[in-house]
């Protein structure tokens, strides 16, 4: 008959335990909520690195229209299949390219308000998007598309195909830009530095917009293209404690 009231007073005594290690856990909590939310420099810095690009990406197609869907579409075809051939003819493997849009949308003829629209025909729109890993090499791809019966020619980037080593750069550049500028902050309030407690870095890089261009059917000429070049940044924010 004794040992349910061991069991009882046992049950207690866990319980006074267990209330114990969590007022403890709570001040331990407590404690270290305040030693970081103590006095601190907080600060941003910014650091970029310029790198000339190495690749260009380009998008171009046909836009064709027909009275019925198999004539818009058969013309497309035709002339999408010696775009696809002038690619290849100038050194792009199949894999670098990839059908980027393809739609077929009726064409109404203008009609009066209130009456029914006619439909006079279809429009096929056929881009394909191609990665030039030699830029040198985009003014012959481009005569060669036009030549071939391009009609679009959209969205002509240039692009770093490796920017992990630069952006690499650009960081240590924003850590030291932080860095001094907290250095500033400490000495014009009389204060010193400590160690620093937070790193954060602002996600994404940020590099000059890509170049759009829009190519109409013209004679075959070798076009100018000058890159120049691509500047990749990093922003990083820094907590520093001050050292008491």
């Amino acid at each position: 008959m004794r040992a349910p009231g061991w069991r009882f007073r046992l049950g207690w005594w866990r319980l006074a335990l267990a209330l114990g290690l969590c007022a403890v856990g709570a001040i331990d909590g407590a404690g270290a909520q305040q030693r970081a939310t103590g006095p601190r420099v907080v600060v941003s810095g910014e650091g970029s690195v310029s790198v000339a690009p190495d690749v260009v990406q380009i998008r171009s197609g046909v836009t064709t229209q027909g009275k019925t869907v198999r004539e818009a579409t058969e013309t497309n075809s035709k002339t999408m299949a010696a775009l696809l051939t002038a690619l290849t003819e100038s050194g792009i493997p199949q894999k670098d390219v990839r059908t980027a849009q393809l739609s077929i949308q009726p064409v109404y003829a203008s009609q009066d308000s209130g009456k029914e629209q006619k439909l006079v025909g279809y429009n096929v729109v056929n881009h394909v998007s191609a990665k030039i890993k030699h830029i040198e090499k985009l003014g012959d791809v481009l005569d060669r598309l036009i030549a071939a019966g391009a009609t679009d020619v959209w969205n002509v980037e240039f692009l770093v195909s490796d920017p992990g080593k630069a952006l690499d750069q650009a960081r240590e550049a924003a850590i030291a830009d932080a860095r001094r500028k907290a250095e500033v902050y400490a000495r014009a309030a009389g204060v010193t530095l400590g160690k620093v407690i937070s790193i954060e870095e602002e996600p994404g890089s940020s590099a000059p917009g890509p170049m759009r261009a829009l190519a109409q059917p013209a004679p075959s000429t070798r076009m100018p293209i000058a890159p120049g070049e691509n500047t990749l940044r990093a922003v990083v924010t820094l907590g520093f404690e001050i050292a008491r």
